[in-house]
């Protein structure tokens, strides 16, 4: 049975400004993840469930449902911050969703098979989908997962700092623990190779330094369907200790985390060398659409999508 893929579409960046996923970035008008979808067709995924919020949900059946029409099976799914467990209500004063976790949860009615799950903003590649695709076609166990990591030194923004989850990972290439970093940035150094260093600001308020081939998650992620029944179990968990706080984040890679110290699981880490792209900051987008771009003068994409 082909895997699904889920695009995780329901949060408006806040730091972008606007409903970047449906940005155009291509030469025919094409957003990030109309690539996202052409890779995943291409590298035999059978159905796209799409998550998002109820703001953008028809904008987003009325852009996507006479794309895919005749192409692939699809679906919309709304990530609701009123979709909890029994015995929980919505506090009054919560209006934000509850995290990625809870994001992936949406699509269990939706989904039966096993499923990749990406950011709508986040240009992966399409080896990555072929990667991910064909380890979920051979899978035959129910709690053997994968991701594809990225070099870190193939994930930076030149227009501010970015959080990435850094992975660790045993022998046989399965991951052991990822630990999520905030404001990585490069800096020049002029004693560094190439004069730049990449890194963050520690505790201690030092400048920690990072290997720049370490690898990372960009949440591009291959599941069962089993999945969904440790997302509710540790949903509720969490919503017992974190119900009144309103900042609070059910966070897949938490989740995951959780499950591959707990030996739940295992992650295969599927590698990518493919240099990262994305619009975390508007001032992404120019960089974007030229990269895209050149990569349709190179034939790896064709200039109209889903011409007809």
């Amino acid at each position: 049975m082909k895997p699904a893929l889920l695009i995780l579409a329901a949060g408006i960046g806040s730091r972008y400004g606007g409903v970047k996923q449906m940005d155009q970035i291509g030469p025919g008008g094409e957003s990030i993840i109309d690539y996202s979808v052409y890779d995943a067709i291409r590298a035999g995924f059978g159905k796209i469930v799409f998550v998002v919020n109820k703001k953008i949900e028809n904008d987003f059946r009325e852009l996507w449902e006479p794309k895919l029409k005749g192409k692939i099976d699809h679906d919309f799914v709304i990530q609701d911050p009123e979709d909890l467990p029994e015995g929980f209500h919505l506090p009054g004063e919560r209006v934000k969703p509850w995290g990625t976790g809870q994001a992936v949860m949406a699509a269990r009615f939706a989904i039966d098979t096993p499923f990749a799950v990406i950011n709508a903003d986040d240009f992966y590649g399409k080896e990555s989908y072929r990667l991910i695709c064909e380890y979920l076609s051979a899978q035959d166990d129910n709690n053997k997962y994968c991701m594809v990591g990225y070099q870190l030194q193939n994930t930076l923004s030149d227009y501010g700092s970015v959080s990435r989850g850094v992975c660790a990972f045993d022998d046989d290439h399965h991951l052991s623990k990822i630990t999520e970093i905030t404001n990585i940035e490069r800096k020049s150094a002029a004693s560094a190779p190439n004069g730049s260093v990449i890194g963050y600001e520690n505790i201690e308020g030092e400048f920690a330094q990072l290997d720049k081939n370490t690898l990372v998650s960009m949440n591009i992620w291959g599941f069962t369907p089993g999945l969904f029944q440790f997302l509710e179990r540790d949903f509720a968990a969490f919503l017992g200790d974190n119900i009144e706080n309103n900042k609070a984040e059910f966070l897949l890679p938490t989740v995951i985390n959780d499950m591959v110290t707990d030996g739940v699981i295992t992650v295969k880490m599927l590698e990518s060398d493919f240099p990262w792209f994305g619009v975390t900051y508007q001032e992404d987008k120019p960089m974007t659409i030229e990269k895209v771009g050149k990569m349709v003068e190179e034939g790896i994409y064709p200039p109209l999508l889903w011409k007809k």
